[in-house]
């Protein structure tokens, strides 16, 4: 059975705003943005450091106070979409996923304050 999810969506979207910096690379950086159509749902835009322009586009949603689902939606580069099929973008599709869900582990103080 699944447990009541109840957060504000803007407190969420702000909550993984401030503390998604902290997961990732030095360089990289993040946006996070409401997603309109779930209100447990969010966006996460993610550029990655270097000379590689890469961006990723990442889909999360809240399956329970606990669990957050990551999806990949979309690999730039230089605005243009790409294969992210390519090894290396495997490997940092992966890093960040693992990122995402280290973020969320950190945020149980607001999904889940029991």
């Amino acid at each position: 059975m699944l447990e009541e999810f109840n957060v504000d969506q803007n407190t969420l979207v702000h909550a993984w705003q401030q503390q998604l910096p902290e997961f990732l690379d030095p360089g990289d950086s993040a946006k996070v943005l409401a997603d309109e159509s779930d209100p447990q749902g969010f966006r996460v835009h993610i550029n990655a450091a270097g000379h590689q322009f890469y961006s990723f586009d990442f889909y999360c949603s809240y399956m329970d106070p606990r669990e957050v689902k990551v999806e990949l939606v979309d690999v730039e580069k230089d605005g243009q979409t790409v294969n992210e099929q390519n090894e290396r973008l495997q490997e940092m599709t992966g890093d960040y996923v693992r990122h995402l869900h280290e973020c969320a582990q950190a945020l149980h103080r607001i999904t889940n304050p029991s």
